[in-house]
């Protein structure tokens, strides 16, 4: 446990002195900052939900792009810089390297998403009627909704690392990634959108997609319907995808 825990520091300590990762988080914040300006702007007395439900419904956005950017060079940039083999010579097995690599990318996800908090908390202590506004700012919905950001980030940069084990060109490894996150975020609620014939097929479609629907997950998060099927269709997921890039990395540097 020891190595792999100063591997696990390694992997961290490498990913916070990369330039590239501080460039996505300050992009990241940036953009994220600009969203929730313009949902504070647009609130209406109208809109049922508060500024925090609205804020991280957008949450794909910034996946979609923040991902591939952490983890596209994990893998691929060692497999070609030829550093692979070397690394799984020193008595570390594929799984722990994988491990290690997934649990410091999570935790930089972790880390840049923590930041966006600052946003509504901020603006409680900022605009004075806030505190008693539900919809500007609610401590309920705040945490159960990012509740749900950090459980499906672990599936969504488990996907980027496999993604990054299936080449040896970090470009390839990030457009794979985008592609990959794009149909598991956007499909299951594009699917439901085509017409079936069949009243039982279309049912049993709706069902399903449903059942993987990020978008509805984060609705009853929202809600603080702390649902168990997400938190074990993420973690389940990221689990498969760990064990099968620990196998395909093992497999590329025999």
């Amino acid at each position: 446990m020891g190595r792999f825990f100063a591997l696990l520091r390694f992997q961290i300590k490498t990913l916070f002195i990369s330039p590239s990762t501080y460039a996505a988080t300050f992009l990241f914040t940036l953009l994220m900052g600009l969203i929730y300006f313009l949902i504070l702007q647009e609130l209406g007395s109208e809109n049922s939900k508060n500024s925090v439900e609205i804020f991280l419904s957008l949450f794909w956005i910034p996946v979609l792009f923040m991902v591939p950017m952490l983890t596209m060079r994990s893998i691929a940039e060692e497999r070609k810089l030829g550093t692979l083999q070397a690394v799984l010579t020193a008595r570390v097995s594929a799984f722990e390297l994988v491990l290690a690599k997934f649990l410091a990318c999570y935790f930089v996800y972790v880390f840049m998403w923590v930041l966006t908090a600052f946003f509504p908390i901020m603006t409680s202590y900022a605009v004075s009627h806030a505190a008693i506004d539900d919809r500007i700012f609610s401590v309920s919905s705040l945490i159960s909704s990012y509740v749900f950001i950090f459980v499906s980030g672990a599936a969504y940069v488990a996907v980027g690392i496999f993604s990054s084990s299936l080449t040896r060109s970090t470009f390839v490894a990030g457009m794979l990634a985008f592609c990959l996150l794009f149909i598991m975020i956007l499909g299951p609620a594009l699917i439901v959108k085509i017409p079936v014939s069949s009243e039982y097929l279309s049912a049993a479609i709706e069902s399903a997609s449903g059942y993987v629907q990020p978008f509805k997950a984060l609705e009853d998060f929202s809600g603080s319907v702390l649902d168990t099927r997400p938190f074990f269709f993420y973690f389940s997921l990221a689990a498969v995808l760990v064990g099968a890039t620990s196998l395909i990395t093992e497999y590329k540097a025999s």
